[in-house]
């Protein structure tokens, strides 16, 4: 074949594969984005501050943040429009459980939109008290606590929740049971019983350390823990469980990340579930982490009305490549009391997962799990590619539904293949 022949073919197939993303080019555009919507942002701040009476100063401040968490209907109402009806039913389900969102949180919430998706992981919803779902701890973690504030579900990783505090409580967390009315770290007499389990106990490897959310703690309260688990040679890494970069990325200083860069090998997972959650502020709060050397995943949560929905979870990860995150997981939501209106089937998170298997890079594309109900720990469920398989041969489709026959190979042992012999005359004349 000639040179035009190939060039055709080529152009042929590039028409083809750029007419497969046809629909998402289009739909792109619609998607809110946190990196495009600066200006927008910036003026529901100068709302917020107005209203808080804060400044720039203040906005940036982290701890002036957690002290100006939201936390009732009548500062809400001046930053979002809510019918008395809509006001009515927060404080009912305040009375229940707990909701506050950190100012700069409120700012992402467009305040027109009672199905804004960032107001639906924030703000309560009556719903929440409808809810017949009885299970406040699907994943039994009162029943794998076997010392201090651990969750143990796997052979060599442990969990120790460190606090129950977090900059906004989540709508859809699995454990809301822990809100509590007041945020409580954990004391270092229970932090201390969950380092000593860690230490006699030599296949634990992995420590995770969340909550809550691991980073409202003080750097120095958090840098006692991690010193404590790095005097035990057998941790090999730590990773820390925090959404600050979503929702209070002002927590991310230097003097936090100078810190943390001490205790190498560190890992930071966060959860972005959403493109208008990837702001430049959430962006610049990633870039810190990752120049400090900590390497960032993110784990979505598959949320109804949020992210169910192919082209949107695709921006949302792109967006995350941009600020070095990569996209880690894509959890199916918990069955948990008071959240069940966020939970979707199991096909969206496989039509999501079959969308993105080679239609955008192989970095885009997380695993999507499914946490086995009473703690037995996640199973990772993907669209079927095979389709038979016998002696010699496997037949499966590709991401673009083609049929192909593919001609298997047996795995021989090494040392036995490269101790065969062979007739010298096979070798042809050697010299030396």
């Amino acid at each position: 074949m000639n040179t035009i022949d190939k060039k055709r073919i080529s152009l042929k197939r590039a028409a083809e594969l750029k007419g497969r993303i046809a629909d998402f080019l289009e739909i792109r555009a619609t998607i809110p984005k946190g990196l495009e919507a600066a200006e927008i942002l910036a003026g529901r701040k100068r709302k917020i501050l107005q209203v808080l009476n804060g400044t720039e100063a203040d906005w940036e401040d982290y701890r002036w943040q957690l002290k100006n968490r939201i936390s009732d209907v009548h500062t809400l109402g001046k930053i979002i429009n809510l019918t008395k009806k809509e006001k009515w039913e927060i404080a009912e389900v305040g009375k229940h459980f707990r909701w506050a969102l950190s100012p700069y949180y409120a700012s992402l919430i467009n305040p027109d939109d009672p199905y804004d998706p960032i107001r639906l992981m924030a703000i309560p919803v009556y719903h929440e008290l409808l809810d017949t779902c009885a299970e406040a701890d699907p994943m039994h973690e009162e029943y794998t606590n076997p010392a201090g504030s651990i969750t143990r579900r796997y052979p060599d990783r442990i969990i120790i929740n460190v606090t129950n505090e977090c900059a906004m409580y989540c709508r859809h967390c699995q454990r809301r049971r822990n809100f509590g009315k007041k945020d409580r770290p954990k004391t270092k007499a229970i932090l201390q019983e969950s380092i000593d389990y860690v230490r006699t106990n030599k296949e634990i490897r992995d420590v995770l350390l969340t909550g809550g959310d691991a980073l409202c703690l003080s750097d120095t309260y958090l840098e006692w823990i991690i010193q404590q688990l790095r005097t035990i040679p057998h941790v090999e890494y730590i990773r820390l469980g925090t959404r600050t970069p979503v929702t209070l990325p002002q927590r991310i200083t230097k003097k936090l990340c100078k810190m943390l860069k001490k205790y190498h090998p560190l890992y930071i997972n966060t959860q972005f579930n959403h493109p208008i959650e990837v702001t430049p502020a959430a962006k610049a709060a990633c870039e810190m982490l990752a120049d400090a050397g900590i390497p960032l995943g993110n784990q979505a949560v598959l949320l109804n009305g949020i992210n169910n929905d192919k082209h949107v979870m695709k921006v949302l990860n792109h967006e995350l490549l941009k600020c070095r995150v990569k996209p880690y997981y894509i959890f199916l939501a918990k069955r948990v009391k008071g959240t069940t209106h966020f939970n979707t089937s199991i096909t969206d998170g496989l039509e999501i997962m079959e969308y993105l298997r080679g239609y955008t890079s192989g970095m885009a594309v997380p695993t999507f799990i499914v946490n086995a109900p009473t703690g037995l720990g996640k199973v990772p469920l993907n669209p079927n590619y095979i389709i038979s398989q016998g002696p010699g041969y496997v037949t499966f489709r590709t991401w673009e539904g083609k049929v192909i026959k593919y001609q298997d190979h047996k795995t021989r042992d090494i040392k036995e293949l490269l101790s065969q012999d062979y007739p010298v005359n096979d070798l042809g004349t050697m010299t030396s």
